[in-house]
């Protein structure tokens, strides 16, 4: 029995021994594995993202969405020096798609030779990369001019997973072709085909059936001309008053280059075109701003509010009278400056203006960068370290770019710094304000003699930016309209 009992007593000490070098082994390999195993678990998912892109719309006319105050700036960033670096649709949509200038893209104008869909080389975008990122892709709305013949014929960009574009060159309300993934459908003068209603509808139906991360471009087109408000809309803002600022009809306008004083003053009654246009404008914009609530309630009801990246801008901002000019194309801050405003809840915990210099190019590296993935060729800059902290150092100035149209502007390269703008016509003439004491752009002080040396420092500013000129430029060939 006590040999018994020795065995037990042995085989025992053997065991606790096995145990203990268990247990030691064991330990070795948790402290070994813990880290990597912490890391996979506690990283957080991959950010959905979401731009919406109105078009046309000016930065001062925010206070007219509800929507966009309410739920994305009360919850975000709001640029106050936002910009686009060309003012017309096709250069801009293309500069955001890619964050390059129109120099780099090969994309001045809306049109052929040296604008519009067929100019756009579309093989890498901001598309490509998010979805070879493992991101789902939507581009819903507006895509670029002369886009129409090939999107009947069936083409869709490469990187984008669902695909409901206009398939006309230029924003429609009524009577319009979207083109579906490839496939035509026609849509009517019905109120249920009101466009941006229509195109919000594919948008929160792709937030709502999409699983993983996801990339939603919505680009409705609002508040393009026409304009067309939709019917519940019509009769909005009856009480909107006339706009009438320090540089609106600009009475002596002969400082200004010669395109500019060959412009006679705009209709300033209530009946108009600028009065009727603008108030159109806002209310065409309230279809916008309901599609914007419609995506956030999407985003909300899928549970992925919280992990994503939306931004709110505009594709250009537009001249109302302003220098007794009506539209885009020029380098006057009506024209240049965008609306552009930012939710992420994980960084905008706390509503802020930011009166950084922000760029339309900025968005393409701002996406990747939060998606993990290459963003090749861009000339743009992350707008992360103005997100996380606001003295983060920035560019303190930027290149402004534009071709000969239909309008007669001159091609130009401009720079606008902090406080200054410097424009360089193809003619050779030259404007300069000082917008801290000149923000209306109401004297041009490029021949005085005291701002000489400021005029020679911009003008070597521009060589370096703006190479190569754009055509129409002396060395290049003219474009005819």
């Amino acid at each position: 029995m006590h040999r018994v009992r020795s065995m037990f007593r042995t085989r025992a000490r053997a065991d606790s021994w096995h145990a203990s070098i268990l247990v030691v082994l064991l330990s070795l390999l948790t402290s070994l594995f813990a880290p990597a195993q912490a890391t996979v678990t506690s990283a957080a998912p991959p950010p959905n993202i979401v731009l919406i892109l109105s078009d046309d719309q000016r930065w001062d006319t925010l206070w007219a969405m509800p929507q966009v105050e309410a739920r994305l700036a009360a919850h975000g960033i709001t640029f106050s020096n936002a910009f686009v670096t060309n003012s017309l649709c096709c250069p801009s949509r293309t500069t955001i798609l890619t964050g390059k200038y129109s120099h780099s893209t090969g994309v001045y104008t809306n049109a052929a030779p040296d604008g519009g869909f067929h100019a756009f080389h579309d093989r890498s975008t901001i598309a490509t990369w998010l979805q070879a990122g493992g991101y789902q892709t939507a581009l819903v709305g507006k895509y670029l001019n002369e886009y129409g013949w090939d999107a009947h014929h069936g083409y869709v960009p490469d990187g984008w997973d669902r695909w409901v574009a206009l398939a006309e060159e230029n924003s429609q309300y009524y009577n319009y072709d979207l083109t579906i993934d490839g496939r035509i459908r026609s849509y009517g003068h019905d109120p249920d085909d009101y466009a941006t209603d229509v195109l919000a509808g594919y948008a929160t139906s792709f937030i709502r059936n999409t699983k993983g991360p996801l990339f939603l471009y919505f680009a409705p087109p609002g508040p393009h001309d026409p304009a067309d408000p939709a019917p519940r809309d019509e009769h909005a803002f009856p009480d909107l008053q006339p706009w009438r600022p320090p540089n609106f009809n600009e009475a002596d306008v002969k400082d200004k280059s010669l395109w500019v004083r060959s412009r006679s003053p705009v209709r300033a009654d209530p009946d108009g075109y600028v009065a009727r246009f603008r108030q159109d404008q806002y209310r065409s914009l309230l279809a916008v701003d309901r599609a914007v609530g419609q995506i956030l309630d999407a985003l909300q009801d899928t549970g992925r509010l919280s992990n994503t990246f939306i931004v709110f801008m505009s594709d250009n901002g537009y001249m109302w009278g302003e220098h007794r000019l009506i539209g885009k194309q020029v380098s006057y801050e009506e024209s240049i400056r965008v609306p552009m405003v930012i939710r992420f809840d994980p960084l905008t915990e706390e509503a802020r203006t930011d009166d950084h210099l922000v760029l339309n190019m900025d968005l393409a590296p701002t996406f990747a960068e939060l998606a993990g993935v290459k963003s090749p060729g861009v000339e743009g800059r992350s707008l992360s370290p103005l997100l996380r902290a606001p003295g983060s150092p920035w560019r303190t100035d930027f290149l402004i770019e534009h071709e000969r149209g239909i309008q007669d502007i001159p091609s130009y390269c401009a720079v606008r710094t902090v406080d200054e703008k410097y424009v360089l016509y193809s003619t050779g003439e030259q404007e300069l304000y000082d917008l801290s004491t000149d923000p209306f752009e109401l004297q041009n002080v490029a021949a005085d003699p005291a701002m000489q040396d400021r005029v020679s420092a911009l003008r070597k500013r521009v060589d370096q930016l703006c190479t190569p000129r754009p055509p129409g430029f002396p060395g290049r060939p003219q474009v005819t309209p």
